[in-house]
């Protein structure tokens, strides 16, 4: 069982890939589709990577604190004054409140560019995502903070980002409910916007999860059973991919 923060020390930049895994479900592991599919891969992930430093966010035990007006204070500052690194930004505090949000800032945004694949769990509530994610976003999402000030490249771009998501109904393609999915298109943006590559930005969904449990889905069980069996697939294909430190100054 994984625990709900697991942190193991990383190597000298470059030695080894580093995986980090985001859990976003308010469900426990055995009920949580999402958190099974995420498992799935860490555990064909870390067979490959034994050694490898991996570190386990889970967003549902360990909440990211909502925004303050001190955070949005200090970021209207930082992004007044260009392209500003993380170190640079003590700097420009101004108060005791704005000191306590950088610190509960940073660490977010430390993991985030130490790693080389980025796993996050994501089930669909209410046609988008769990508040829980949306809080980690709002957080680490820090004016400049994975912008090269030199180049104003993204840090992010040869990160590979991982998005398995889960939905009850469905929602995909072609479906009478695709304009009622706020998720994928949410993510891609979001990602994409932060520079992820598109050909890094692997986004995968486990449909229909809930048949069996509401009666308005009977006879969609094997359409079910192929969704989720094509998101194992592609998830253990993913996390058996080589996978080479890109060595960016970060």
């Amino acid at each position: 069982m994984l625990r709900h923060l697991t942190d193991v020390s990383r190597p000298e930049r470059g030695d080894l890939p580093m995986l980090l895994h985001i859990d976003s479900s308010a469900d426990t592991a055995a009920d949580s589709v999402s958190r099974r599919l995420t498992e799935r891969f860490v555990r064909v992930w870390r067979e490959r990577h034994a050694t490898a430093p991996y570190r386990h966010r889970d967003l549902s035990a360990d909440p990211v604190p909502p925004l303050t007006a001190a955070y949005a204070t200090l970021g209207r500052r930082v992004e007044s004054q260009g392209f500003v690194p993380p170190a640079r930004v003590p700097a420009l505090i101004r108060s005791a409140a704005e000191r306590r949000e950088w610190d509960l800032t940073l660490p977010l945004i430390t993991e985030l560019l130490a790693a080389d694949t980025v796993l996050l769990g994501v089930p669909m509530y209410n046609f988008s995502v769990p508040a829980a994610l949306k809080a980690w976003i709002d957080r680490v999402t820090f004016p400049g903070a994975f912008t090269d000030p030199d180049t104003g490249e993204s840090l992010l771009r040869d990160t590979r980002v991982i998005v398995v998501m889960a939905r009850g109904g469905g929602y995909g393609p072609g479906t009478p409910r695709s304009a009622f999915d706020f998720q994928t298109p949410y993510l891609r943006a979001y990602f994409t916007q932060l520079g992820v590559a598109p050909d890094h930005l692997h986004l995968i969904a486990a449909e229909l999860t809930r048949v069996g449990l509401q009666p308005r889905l009977a006879g969609l069980e094997d359409v079910a059973a192929a969704s989720l069996a094509a998101a194992r697939e592609t998830v253990t294909a993913l996390a058996g991919e080589p996978r080479v430190p890109s060595g960016l100054p970060r």
